[in-house]
């Protein structure tokens, strides 16, 4: 009977061995605060391994060039020593304070003067890709509802978003190493079918009041739609404001994906400059008459900036409520996965999809223009004249995803003052106007129309400003 206890006592602590909530938080990962570190590492190799330690220690790691090793190790509370011992296995290793407060990590065989290949691990341009992002979020696409609440019970999170038509899930952890360890975590597991972070897309830019009449106010009339239906454009933008009785007529009521919109009554939103684009562009194509609408779908709210995953979730709503054209005059440098896979089915359905290039003087790509199904939209350097060569703008992408260069201008009428607007974002705007008027005028496919904008307002042969 006296040994009962003990073996209760050995149970319990089997049981919280195997306990996964006592490890949830470094499951296949390494926590590293207040000089302790915990570990869950499984079959890491060496450049991995020395990676994440740079990262979460802050010391600058330098190897041995040729070093093989694959860590596996578990334990909670090490001192760092501690831990490189038993992550390292038979490597030597030496911390060596500097003057500047930086610790060096050298790994080697057998000399400390061999360890000259530095491994990086949150150098600057990890810590501008870290900034670009929404820092405690991630996007997963799972299985089912049932795979999503079990995952974020187990890991922490709360679900504060879904959209159904892909399977997404938005996820909010407590901060950015817990979203890091469970993209790390999830990533391999059968439930998910992608994960990825949310990122930020970047404020648009705003008009500028202007004082001398250039162009007169938009003279666009409504007309009935014909047997095959209207053209919807979906406005992926800033929310709109009303434009006044008569234009007010060509747009539908608007979406929000973002919550209340807080608009400067005094100037123009971004989105009602580029619905006002659009609409005289239609005026230019239709000459004057139109059954088009446009749907807009404010993805920013009262915030600076949006994310990726509120233009996905607009896009998703923009189609689900008609639109069979869209516009972005958006975007940003970083890549997403679930925006790209959208994107994909989008065009898949035969929708056109016209992006803005981004306004700065590089090659470098922007999203989603950059994506191959979506129609990218630099602007071109002024109205061009007989015998001029058309230039790209001095401020606009040039980079090779680049399709099109369309005008980069327009003068918006708010109320009774005038403002000006410029850049990709606008060019965009008129092309997906222009399209959609040849669409209702022709009646000709989406390709065949897309097809002639390539081929007549292509980049022009001189690409660099």
């Amino acid at each position: 009977m006296r040994t009962r206890p003990t073996l209760l006592l050995l149970l319990a602590a089997v049981c919280l061995l195997a306990s996964p909530s006592l490890w949830a938080e470094t499951t296949n990962a390494i926590v590293w605060k207040a000089g302790r570190v915990d570990a869950d590492v499984r079959s890491w190799d060496l450049q991995k391994l020395l990676e994440v330690v740079a990262r979460k220690s802050g010391w600058q790691v330098f190897a041995e060039p040729g070093l093989q090793h694959t860590a596996s190790a578990r334990f909670k509370g090490f001192t760092p020593g501690d831990a490189l011992r038993s992550l390292l296995g038979n490597l030597n290793f030496a911390l060596v304070p500097q003057s500047n407060n930086v610790t060096r990590l050298f790994v080697f065989q057998t000399d400390i003067q061999a360890a000259t290949t530095r491994i990086l691990g949150r150098d600057a341009a990890s810590e501008a890709e870290r900034a670009k992002r929404v820092p405690n979020e991630l996007i997963v696409r799972f299985k089912s509802k049932a795979d999503a609440e079990r995952w974020a019970t187990l890991l922490g999170a709360k679900i504060t978003g879904s959209i159904p038509e892909l399977g997404a899930y938005r996820l909010e952890f407590t901060d950015a190493d817990a979203a890091d360890q469970a993209r790390d975590q999830m990533a391999k597991s059968p439930d998910v079918l992608g994960v990825d972070y949310n990122y930020y897309v970047d404020p648009p830019s705003p008009a500028n009041e202007m004082t001398s009449n250039m162009n007169r106010p938009l003279t666009l009339k409504p007309k009935p739609a014909g047997e095959s239906g209207r053209v919807v454009v979906g406005l992926i933008d800033t929310a709109v404001q009303s434009m006044g009785a008569d234009l007010d007529a060509f747009m539908l009521k608007q979406i929000s994906v973002a919550g209340t919109a807080a608009l400067d009554p005094n100037s123009p939103s971004h989105g009602t400059s580029m619905a006002e684009t659009i609409l005289r562009s239609l005026e230019a194509v239709t000459k004057g008459s139109s059954s088009t609408v446009i749907l807009p779908v404010d993805v920013y709210g009262s915030g600076g900036s949006s994310t990726t995953w509120n233009v996905a979730s607009g896009i998703v709503q923009a189609i689900n409520n008609g639109a069979n054209i869209i516009n972005l005059s958006l975007g940003g440098t970083s890549d997403s996965a679930v925006l790209r896979d959208l994107i994909t089915s989008v065009y898949k359905r035969g929708i056109p999809i016209y992006a803005a290039a981004g306004n700065e003087p590089v090659n470098t790509p922007f999203f989603p223009a950059a994506y191959p199904e979506v129609t990218a939209v630099t602007a071109l350097a002024g109205p061009v004249t007989a015998g001029q060569q058309a230039r790209i703008a001095p401020y606009a992408n040039y980079g090779s995803f680049v399709d099109i260069a369309a005008p980069d201008a327009n003068i918006i009428y708010y109320g009774t003052r005038q403002f000006y607007v410029r850049g990709t974002s606008a060019a965009s705007a008129y092309t997906s106007g222009m399209a959609a008027g040849m669409y209702e005028m022709s009646r000709r496919s989406w390709t065949d129309i897309n097809n002639y904008i390539r081929g007549n307002f292509g980049v022009p042969t001189t690409t660099k400003p």
